[in-house]
């Protein structure tokens, strides 16, 4: 699902002052390569959290962290929502509000980049490095091919 994905909204809750285990262990299965390809660098990101108390930003500030050592390309909007089980209706939707509006911030920030991005994501991650270092094993290959 990683790579059929353009953007994605990486959302956990705040326990302890940091994301919840179960979030982290779900992007934990997200494989770094697979084969030459990572599966979610390019993709745009857009991080937000909950909180069951007071408002903090610990979650968001580490999710941004993971999302650059996965190579995506972060969006610079992002939403905390304290005490959110006062932001909910009994169906479960999001009542009007502050919170909410910046929720559909986040959302359409995420569109805009998402499709700014679109097409040009192999050049956006591009290294130097990294073709040097695929040059080099592909050359290393030729040459044991020739002995």
């Amino acid at each position: 699902m990683v790579l059929w994905s353009e953007g994605q909204v990486w959302c956990s809750p705040e326990r302890h002052g940091a994301m919840s285990a179960v979030f982290k262990a779900q992007v934990d299965w997200i494989p770094l390569t697979m084969g030459a390809v990572r599966p979610s660098q390019g993709k745009t990101l857009a991080v937000m959290q909950v909180c069951g108390g007071s408002q903090s930003f610990n979650t968001v500030n580490q999710l941004r962290i993971l999302g650059r050592w996965m190579r995506m390309i972060t969006i610079p909007n992002q939403s905390s929502l304290p005490k959110a089980f006062l932001e909910f209706d009994d169906a479960g939707r999001m009542k009007p509000s502050a919170y909410y509006d910046r929720v559909v911030d986040v959302m359409e920030e995420l569109m805009k980049f998402t499709l700014m991005v679109r097409g040009r994501e192999t050049y956006l991650v591009d290294r130097y490095s990294e073709r040097k270092e695929s040059a080099e094993a592909l050359s290393k290959r030729v040459n044991q091919r020739l002995i």
